[in-house]
C-alpha cells in the first residue's frame, strides 16, 4: 500500500490482496491520515492493482467510509476490479461507495461530486 498526497485529495494505492493478513496496512494508513487531521480533502482508494478482496477488506473500506463521513469527508474508490465490483453489487455497497473509472477521475470529482457525503445527504433529503 502506498499513500500519496495530492492537491485534490489523498490517494491510497492498493496492490495485491486486501484480506485478513493485509488489511492492517489500510487501517494504519487511514488512522495516520485521520488522526489529528483537520483536512476536508477526499480520500481516494485506487484499486487498479487490487487482485483480491475478502470480507475483511470490505469491512476495512466500510470502516474508512464511516471515519471519513464522521469528518464530513468523502471516500471515493477508483478502478475497482470486476470481482470486487460484483461483491459491492451483491451486498448493496455499490449504492454507498462513490466509484470512478480511475484515480484521476476520482481526484477531479471536486466539490460538485463529493462522493459518499453527497450521496448520504441526498438520501437523507429524500427520506425527509
Amino acid at each position: 500500500m502506498d499513500v500519496r498526497q495530492h492537491a485534490l485529495g489523498v490517494l491510497f494505492v492498493l496492490c495485491g490482496e486486501l484480506d485478513f493478513d493485509s488489511v492492517v496496512q489500510l487501517h494504519e494508513a487511514a488512522d495516520g491520515e485521520l488522526n489529528g487531521s483537520t483536512g476536508t480533502l477526499p480520500v481516494v482508494v485506487d484499486c487498479a492493482a487490487l487482485t483480491f478482496c475478502d470480507s475483511s477488506g470490505i469491512s476495512a473500506l466500510l470502516r474508512l467510509y464511516q471515519q471519513l463521513t464522521a469528518e464530513q469527508r468523502a471516500l471515493r474508490l477508483a478502478a475497482v476490479p470486476a470481482s470486487v465490483s460484483r461483491l459491492f453489487s451483491l451486498t448493496g455497497l455499490d449504492q454507498l461507495f462513490s466509484v470512478h473509472k480511475d484515480a484521476a477521475e476520482a481526484l477531479a470529482a471536486g466539490s460538485g461530486g463529493r462522493g459518499v457525503v453527497s450521496a448520504v445527504q441526498q438520501n437523507q433529503e429524500r427520506s425527509a
